[in-house]
């Protein structure tokens, strides 16, 4: 049996909560997107008001963009794929660099239906949530079933809830 759905709504409702959320911190977030094309920065933004907490967001679907627009080197992508642990590292630290907010969600994947490898399969999605009162990023791997609308949903809902517990982790220390 598969997961619900991700539906508008719930999406809104995390966007929502975010917003929040990030208002309460006084931080504004920017987005580093390459599976979810943008949908991310969509979700947040369809929030009236919006714009008092969100920055800006990229999309960066191939290397190229990933390397020109958040500085993620060439060797960690050769080394490591664009969907992988490092990669979305460097994407939510370059977002951060380039952006000045305060806090940033990178995503890569593979949405299917194809380029998926036994090592990394369709439904693959590395996140990366970096702050700046952060050491380090949290960062970490789902798999998701379904076809590339599903994957593409659970991944909008996971990287919000993710950036939820960046802030949550933070409590009094963000900006």
């Amino acid at each position: 049996m598969s997961p619900p759905a991700v539906t508008d709504r719930a999406l809104y409702a995390l966007a929502e909560q975010v917003g929040r959320t990030l208002r309460a911190a006084g931080a504004r977030l920017v987005t580093a997107e390459s599976c979810t094309a943008g949908w991310i920065a969509k979700a947040l933004t369809d929030v009236p008001g919006s714009s008092r907490w969100v920055e800006c967001g990229y999309v960066t679907y191939s290397d190229a963009a990933k390397m020109r627009d958040l500085g993620v080197a060439a060797s960690t992508l050769k080394a490591h794929g664009a969907v992988s642990e490092a990669v979305v590292r460097a994407m939510a630290q370059g977002a951060l660099r380039v952006s000045g907010a305060e806090l940033a969600v990178a995503v890569s994947g593979i949405a299917g239906p194809d380029g998926g490898t036994p090592e990394k399969p369709v439904g693959t999605v590395w996140f990366a949530v970096a702050a700046r009162w952060r050491h380090e990023p949290l960062s970490g791997v789902q798999r998701f079933a379904g076809d590339r609308d599903a994957v593409r949903r659970r991944t909008v809902a996971h990287a919000l809830q993710q950036v939820l517990a960046v802030l949550g982790d933070a409590g009094a220390s963000t900006p």
